[in-house]
């Protein structure tokens, strides 16, 4: 890394979508991914929709204890 960085021809906003959606990234421990890979192929769904689904129930369990 430099000491020192120029950035008197930046310029402010440039990537800045009002937009933009932050998809947060996730990370599972190796066997709790490869466990979901496999339910998820057994099922015909991408991993992504296996666990969205699963934290959707997790939530309904935990809002109907309350």
């Amino acid at each position: 890394m430099k000491r020192e960085y120029d950035f008197s021809e930046g310029e402010r906003g440039k990537f800045y979508h009002r937009d933009a959606v932050l998809r947060t990234p996730v990370y599972l421990d190796r066997k709790v991914q490869s466990y979901l890979a496999e339910r998820a192929r057994s099922k015909g769904v991408e991993v992504e929709d296996l666990v969205n689904q699963m934290l959707k129930h997790d939530i309904e369990m935990v809002e109907r204890v309350r």
